[in-house]
């Protein structure tokens, strides 16, 4: 019998032995379970790194609202001529808005309350072209932080936390610059609420509060000056390379990073957990795997005749090791197909099914108090399922490996002697 003969018989044993399983229920038993375990592991791991794809995409664009694709700062200090600055940055073909700020770190008050917070001074008719603030408006008006008229946006939790809304007013205590034999006194000023903005993050909603670009200048006396131009490219992931080419026009007196760079620490995180977690979790396949080593290790002791006959025929050991691989390829491939179809669903109607479960408990699963995402967000990558499911197969097939090299292996005559 040639080799190609061999392989087509291979094959054709392989899918029978599939099927044919009245003789032997328990082994058909045992080869459910093994597709139904590798199906499960992949269609959790699957699940499992779609809402992490999914976290980390709502994660950055709710950070991506408040804080620009870039920005471009002076290492000595304040940016006395910044306008002309703007010019060269609006030469590079990348940048398509840009904006100046001031900031600084300050005091609130209201009646009964204090809070420490971040202010920044914008111009907000160029600050809107930058960043998302005014789409996330829950009340008053943006472009009201006119120069002069000492209007102050806030955060929504800050202004739960202090007790104010729209037409009260507080006061501002930030760092002053005149000495007095006692130290330095701050600079206190009263300010009208005009505005409240919901990011959907607590860093923002809690601690961040916005005034005009002139206003900030007083508080901090500046003339003229500001101490960031952040800009905004057309494509977020080409925020690096916009960056790289500034670096190489402004020089080395100036310090220019994208949000890559700002936010590093926390997306390294949030990676690091993902893969972490595929990792972990690809242990549910392995377990899976086992029953399929137990399959096959029982297949082959209940057809050790069929093989020494086989043997006897001609068949060559090769021949026999691909049947059993060939085999437990084909149970891997269903529990594999069954798990990504299975895992592509779970991902798309997850989202439906946790506010199900939410409805059932009478709370959300994500306290807004602790997360800064209240739902489940999900995002299915090719790539993720692809990775999955190659390692899927790889842990399955090198789990043929021992049953069918034992099957290949056996002795005819020792085996039908003792038959």
């Amino acid at each position: 019998m040639s080799g190609v003969a061999q392989r087509r018989l291979a094959w054709r044993l392989a899918w029978r032995y599939l099927f044919a399983r009245k003789d032997n229920r328990f082994i058909s038993f045992v080869s459910m379970f093994s597709i139904i375990g590798v199906a499960l592991g992949v269609a959790v791991i699957i699940t499992v790194l779609s809402v992490m794809n999914g976290f980390r995409t709502e994660i950055r664009d709710k950070i991506l609202n408040f804080a620009s694709h870039g920005e471009i700062s002076y290492f000595a200090g304040r940016l006395d001529d910044w306008r002309a600055l703007s010019d060269d940055v609006l030469r590079d073909a990348g940048v398509v808005r840009h904006a100046p700020l001031i900031e600084t770190q300050a005091m609130l008050s209201s009646e009964g309350a204090v809070r420490g917070v971040y202010v920044r001074g914008v111009d907000p008719e160029l600050e809107a072209g930058v960043v998302g603030i005014a789409s996330n408006m829950t009340a008053g008006r943006f472009d009201s932080l006119s120069g002069g008229s000492f209007n102050i946006v806030l955060g929504a939790d800050l202004a739960v936390r202090l007790g104010v809304g729209i037409g009260d007013r507080l006061t501002l205590l930030s760092h002053g610059r005149g000495v007095t034999p006692l130290g330095t006194l701050p600079r206190m000023r009263r300010f009208t609420v005009s505005g409240i903005f919901e990011i959907g993050m607590s860093q923002y909603d809690r601690g961040v509060a916005l005034v005009a670009l002139d206003d900030a200048r007083a508080l901090k006396s500046y003339d003229g000056e500001v101490d960031v131009v952040h800009f905004s490219v057309n494509d977020v992931f080409d925020a690096p390379r916009v960056a790289e080419r500034l670096r190489e026009r402004l020089g080395a007196d100036y310090l220019v990073r994208d949000w890559t760079q700002r936010h590093r620490s926390f997306f390294r995180a949030l990676e690091m957990e993902k893969i972490i977690l595929g990792v972990l979790l690809t242990l549910i396949v392995a377990v899976a795997v086992f029953n399929i080593v137990s399959t096959l290790v029982m297949l082959v002791t209940e057809k050790r005749r069929d093989i020494a006959v086989l043997k006897t025929l001609g068949l060559r050991p090769a021949a026999v090791l691909n049947i059993f691989v060939a085999h437990g390829c084909m149970l891997g491939l269903v529990g594999v197909f069954f798990g990504a179809v299975f895992g592509a669903l779970l991902t798309h109607f997850l989202g439906p099914l946790v506010k199900s479960i939410e409805a059932l408990g009478g709370g959300p699963l994500l306290s807004p108090d602790v997360y800064p995402i209240t739902e489940v967000p999900t995002e299915l990558l090719l790539s993720d399922v692809a990775v999955v499911l190659a390692t899927a197969f790889v842990l399955v097939l090198l789990a043929t490996m021992y049953p069918a090299r034992y099957a290949a292996r056996l002795g005819p005559a020792q085996v039908l002697k003792r038959e």
